[in-house]
């Protein structure tokens, strides 16, 4: 039982450990060379603690104290770190999305409309626009692929009766010098953004000038639904827009926050694996009736593929008609 106990308090300092170097690696201030001393500072804390377990050294029990107020430090520190509006961020995210709701007619402020030449060049385009609830046909899950048959970004697009499609996308909000990572999602390095855009914006910027490989999948969804889902959309915005949060790779990410507002709509919903490794989210919905069981899911998988079409479509205006023609 000795034995056990010891190894089970390693194990913890070891995690520790693990959690405060990527704390320090993506928020320590002062630069690198700061962040590497106070790395430096905690690994050698860490391991006298460590040591203190299996040595019974009077002297090492001090060493064991210095750990334990180093912890309390450095958690009053990550505590002390708060998301903010106020940043020189990045074009496609620097404005928050805001929306009034009168009845069935929302309008919505800030939508990205963007015309990408490439990732980095493109012409900056904001509008605002009005959208009538009872107009609403239909729902498409997007699924973006750009790391592997496991990840993907998962946007909502909401189709009305005139033709207009509106996608609902939650991202990190970089700033101007920051790139992704989903190692610093874990660590507070980004906050949060609900970006509303057109089509031809959105979907066609991650097929096109990113090469990611973009699915389009039809969703089953009665009309009061989808209105509702449209509607936590734009409650989530506004609440951002007004309180910022940290985004998180693993607990607030582009998926499990569609899923904490579907859970609401969709009763009965399970917390299933696949909300995280989101490449597999497409079988998560067949399973539980959110595609078209009428047919295999592979062949649903070969006619949601929009890469080429999207690509092609580039800013045509009628991209979103042009990527759901099949053959």
């Amino acid at each position: 039982m000795a034995l056990l106990a010891h190894l089970m308090l390693s194990l913890i300092l070891l995690l520790a450990l693990a959690w405060g170097l990527g704390a320090l690696w993506f928020q320590a201030p002062g630069g690198l060379a700061a962040r590497l001393l106070w790395m430096a500072l905690w690994v050698m804390l860490s391991s006298l603690a460590v040591a203190s377990i299996w040595l019974p050294w009077a002297g090492m029990r001090m060493a064991r104290w210095a750990w334990v107020v180093a912890g309390i430090v450095m958690l009053l520190w990550w505590v002390s770190l708060r998301p903010s509006n106020q940043r020189l961020w990045a074009d496609d995210v620097a404005r928050s999305l805001r929306g009034q709701v009168d009845g069935q007619v929302v309008t919505l402020h800030n939508i990205r409309n963007f015309d990408w030449r490439s990732d980095t060049d493109y012409i900056v385009r904001w509008q605002d626009a009005r959208y009538d609830l009872e107009t609403l046909v239909s729902v498409d899950m997007a699924l973006s692929y750009w790391m592997g048959p496991a990840i993907a970004h998962t946007l909502v697009s909401f189709g009305f009766a005139d033709g207009r499609h509106l996608v609902f996308s939650v991202e990190i909000r970089k700033e101007r010098d920051e790139v992704f990572s989903a190692a610093g999602g874990f660590f507070k390095q980004f906050e949060r953004s609900i970006v509303a855009a057109e089509e031809r914006d959105i979907l066609y910027v991650r097929a096109g000038p990113r090469g990611e490989q973009v699915f389009l999948y039809p969703i089953r969804m009665p009309q009061e639904a989808m209105r509702k889902l449209f509607l936590a959309y734009v409650r989530s915005a506004n609440r951002l827009a007004q309180t910022p949060r940290f985004y998180n790779t693993l607990t607030a990410n582009c998926t499990t926050l569609v899923y904490d507002m579907v859970r609401p709509i969709v009763p009965g919903l399970p917390m299933d694996i696949r909300l995280i490794l989101s490449g597999y989210l497409p079988q998560y919905l067949y399973r539980h009736h959110g595609l078209d069981s009428r047919q295999p899911l592979v062949v649903l998988r070969q006619q949601a593929d929009i890469t080429t079409r999207a690509a092609q479509a580039g800013q045509a205006k009628d991209f979103s008609r042009w990527i759901r023609q099949r053959g």
